[in-house]
């Protein structure tokens, strides 16, 4: 069986795409999900399922959008990719502050990100590292104020969610938890 942690993207940000979590908990456990579990409003759901990511991700992103949700794209990881996340952050040791810490999960099915004509070293001290599916963001002043994420989302299109510190951390505890 498989622990999975689903990152839905865009939901409950800034009054747009809402989604209750008991609504996006019930979808689950209809999509035959055990172990259902969310974590804050913005659409993180830890689960279990023997199915494979590709198919998990697509019948969850079906399932909220026939619910008469949003249709969000989906970041799925398996319990031990986003433990290994978690391990490989490479600004552990510069961060004084989990706000200044971000993980942005690329959705299933996306591109790397476009890091061409980005000249990083204009955004000191914000930095950025890309390890596979995972940009690592570096923010002293926050996420709400980033020169870099701005210049990452805009004019870019990342298909991708970002996650805080402290998000993705108690996310790998619930992970942990659950069987």
């Amino acid at each position: 069986m498989n622990v999975y942690v689903a990152l839905l993207r865009g939901i409950n940000v800034g009054g747009r795409s809402a989604l209750p979590m008991a609504q996006l908990r019930q979808v689950a456990t209809e999509c035959r999900f055990g172990a259902v579990r969310t974590y804050i409003q913005s659409g993180n759901l830890v689960f279990t399922s023997p199915d494979p990511a590709a198919e998990v991700a697509a019948r969850l992103e079906a399932a909220v959008a026939a619910a008469g949700g949003p249709a969000p794209r989906v970041a799925l990881r398996t319990r031990d990719e986003l433990a290994a996340v978690v391990a490989g952050n490479p600004y552990q040791e510069l961060a004084t502050d989990p706000k200044q810490l971000h993980v942005a999960f690329l959705v299933e099915g996306a591109e790397p990100v476009p890091l061409d004509g980005l000249e990083l070293d204009r955004f000191a001290p914000e930095e950025l590292t890309v390890v596979g599916r995972e940009v690592y963001l570096y923010l002293p002043g926050g996420i709400g104020r980033s020169a870099l994420a701005e210049a990452l989302t805009r004019p870019r299109s990342t298909d991708a969610t970002v996650r805080n510190w402290r998000t993705v951390t108690k996310l790998v505890d619930l992970a942990a938890e659950t069987e």
